[in-house]
């Protein structure tokens, strides 16, 4: 029989964050996957070892995923991790692909995902607590009320327009380009926040635009 693949979203930071299906579903795999370069670089590994035990003594694959936008480079990347979890689903083995937040929101896993699928093998998405429901949390106030809308933007891959939409706008993927989404806030008038490594012991909470830093 072959083995099973499960993309499971261990939340935003914060291990208790965690579902009990997460947590179930990473015990009984045999193999765990991560899209980093070794378990001690993978945040999501680190998040799930909190509340596991032992993991370290599962099977691991580790499927760093390279910083560009080249598309042909990611797919020949998704192709060859795609390919390597179908070599353990051969041999019978379910295997565990953490991802931070949700899997179904701006994940690589879902790019393997869609191969494995594609190739006939059993596959499963796990629900984890998306990044910015925690967010919103721990700034004790919610997202939208009533007839509000909710935007969620790529932040990186320009944004201009969308922060004319009506409603609360999520800006998501900024990393290095922090610097220039700050520029682009300047033309935004309504209110702004922003928390970084939610729920871990590097949380910082911004309520101002004046208070992010050029680098987070």
């Amino acid at each position: 029989m072959k083995g099973r693949l499960f993309g499971v979203g261990v939340g935003p930071g914060d291990p208790e964050l965690m579902t009990y299906k997460a947590v179930r579903i990473i015990k009984e795999c045999q193999v765990l996957a991560v899209p980093a370069r070794g378990r001690k670089h993978a945040v999501s590994y680190r998040i799930a070892a909190e509340m596991i035990e032992n993991m370290e003594e599962k099977e691991f694959l580790d499927l760093d995923t390279p910083m560009t936008k080249d598309r042909q480079i990611l797919d020949r990347n998704y192709e060859n991790a795609a390919g390597r979890i179908i070599e353990e689903l051969e041999k019978g083995k379910d295997v565990a692909y953490l991802t931070l937040g949700d899997p179904t929101i701006y994940s690589t896993y879902m790019y393997i995902h869609r191969i494995v699928k594609a190739k006939g093998y059993e596959t499963t998405i796990i629900s984890g607590i998306p990044s910015f429901c925690a967010a919103a949390a721990r700034m004790d106030d919610s997202l939208v009320d009533r007839a509000e809308e909710l935007h969620v933007i790529p932040s990186s891959y320009g944004m201009e327009a969308a922060l004319n939409y009506s409603g609360t706008k999520i800006l998501m993927k900024s990393g290095s380009k922090i610097g220039q989404v700050k520029e682009e806030l300047k033309k935004y008038d309504g209110q702004i926040q922003m928390v970084t490594n939610c729920g871990m012991e590097e949380e910082q909470i911004y309520h101002s635009l004046e208070e992010i830093p050029e680098q987070a």
